[in-house]
């Protein structure tokens, strides 16, 4: 009956939590909405890809110096208490607790049902029938809400539960989960060489790639849209109070599995491009690819691969946000920190948190699908891209640190204390400009020319301060002595 974690989690789990967590949904989620967004341009696909990918990697590196010298209860907390201050830090991990990390998860919940649905209808054309395509079929009607639903709580239950069991699933998911990508990548790229489209003299890659549009201002849209993809290897430094030698593993993990994901990820998109031609994948996704390469029976079991695949994303989102108001609580900040820092004696689990945090995603998923999904936004004005904008605000979070590092750290080289963070701090800049450029400008110069207003940064900004405004209520310090739970 304590607040302390135990160390349970080796260097393989937290690896594995790196790849798990950021591979596996944005992957298959994005690369359809990347070839939208460059009306079709590999070539700027790919450099998208790339460019999200070096950000990623600079913020990688930096924290990294910081996991060597920091090690609490949730990684980037500790290095915002420990470089700007206990304010500030209770700020992020209120932000993480309510915004990020259930944003997120509410998206992967959806992603779980969807893909699930679509292997299932797949193979069922029965099933199929009784979901409406006017009610948005398995990919957006209501059974797949509900279905979402089920695997939010699904993944509670398990992490809160059984937490060595929610990382040995997150071991096997992450393993699972490279047999599509890997196998698209390669089969999918020699497939692109040796077949032609029709009326084509040229393989399907070589004229796929002869695509590009010369509209380097998407870019900026590309980039952010990879942000969703990239997202999630922060999280696993939520574990770095129960990592073993956590000052030596963590830096290891977060380099060792960016490597793997860019490189996953790039080739990815190459194979999947020699599947068919870029507007099938525009209009269809990267399903279509899996069959036209694999035949139905095996691109369909592929197909069930990436559910599992999203599923396990979905439990490494669950495994950092259910640690998340545990973070701040244990600070003596947020509401009532005596019972949202306590530790079950049964699971070692902080309970009450992950209770929080499975209603508060609950309530994401609401709004993810009424503001994105829906055939009417439910919202309004006030609808915005949730998969994408808290993750562009955690970069902007991430520039104070780094500067307040750079100041402090004068007992480590000067590469690591200024050469990293300034990359980072470029890095992070460049994220925030490109989601106010896509989600902003863009937006607002297209409804302006139909006669009508849309800006979803606006909508989503106020949104953020009043989130904010209200965690402020509870940023008062306060004693939480040594906390019991009840049996």
């Amino acid at each position: 009956m304590s607040n302390k974690l135990e160390k349970k989690y080796g260097l393989l789990t937290a690896i594995c939590m790196v790849v798990g967590i950021v591979v596996g949904s944005g992957v298959f989620f994005k690369a359809q909405t990347i070839l939208d967004k460059t009306e079709g341009d590999m070539p700027l696909g790919i450099i998208a890809w790339i460019i999200g990918g070096v950000i990623m990697i600079f913020c990688i590196l930096a924290f990294s110096v910081l996991a060597q010298k920091y090690e609490r209860v949730n990684g980037v907390v500790d290095y915002a208490e420990a470089t700007v201050g206990s304010k500030y830090a209770y700020m992020v991990g209120w932000f993480m607790s309510t915004t990020y990390y259930p944003g997120m998860t509410s998206v992967l919940a959806w992603l779980s049902a969807r893909y699930l649905l679509v292997f299932i209808c797949s193979v069922n054309p029965n099933f199929a029938m009784h979901i409406a395509e006017s009610e948005g079929g398995c990919v957006y009607g209501p059974e797949c809400l509900a279905l979402a639903c089920l695997f939010l709580v699904g993944s509670f239950a398990l992490n809160a539960l059984s937490p060595k069991i929610a990382g040995k699933f997150q071991v096997s998911a992450t393993f699972i989960k490279l047999v599509p990508l890997v196998l698209m990548a390669v089969v999918g790229t020699i497939y692109g060489f040796t077949h032609n489209m029709a009326g084509s003299a040229d393989p399907i890659l070589i004229e796929n790639f002869k695509t590009a549009s010369g509209n380097t201002s998407v870019l900026f849209v590309a980039v952010c849209a990879t942000a969703f993809a990239y997202e999630g290897w922060i999280i696993a430094t939520s574990i770095n109070a129960e990592l073993k030698n956590a000052k030596r593993n963590l830096p290891i993990a977060l380099v060792t599995g960016g490597i793997v994901i860019i490189a996953v990820y790039v080739f990815y998109y190459i194979g999947v491009a020699g599947g068919t031609n870029v507007q099938t994948l525009i209009e269809k996704g990267a399903s279509i690819a899996f069959t036209n390469v694999f035949g139905n029976v095996i691109g369909n079991i592929l197909n069930l691969f990436v559910a599992v695949s999203c599923m396990g994303t979905l439990n490494g989102l669950m495994l950092g946000l259910s640690r998340g108001l545990y973070s701040v609580a244990v600070r003596g900040y947020g509401p009532s920190p005596k019972v949202f820092g306590e530790v079950s004696e049964h699971t070692n689990m902080p309970t009450n948190s992950s209770v929080f945090a499975v209603l508060v995603s609950a309530i994401w998923l609401v709004y993810f699908f009424g503001a994105n999904l829906a055939p009417k936004a439910w919202f309004g004005f006030f609808s915005f891209d949730s998969s994408e904008l808290p993750i562009i605000t955690i970069y902007a979070f991430y520039i104070p640190i780094f500067i307040r590092f750079m100041i402090k750290a004068k007992d480590v080289s000067p590469f690591k204390r200024f050469v990293l963070p300034v990359l980072a701090i470029i890095g992070s800049a460049f994220m925030v400009f490109a989601a106010v450029y896509s989600h902003g400008i863009v937006p607002y110069q297209a409804a302006k020319a139909e006669g009508t207003f849309s800006c979803p940064v606006l909508a989503y900004l106020i949104v953020f301060v009043v989130i904010m405004a209200f965690g402020l209520c509870f940023s008062k310090k306060r004693d939480i002595g040594s906390s019991k739970i009840k049996k």
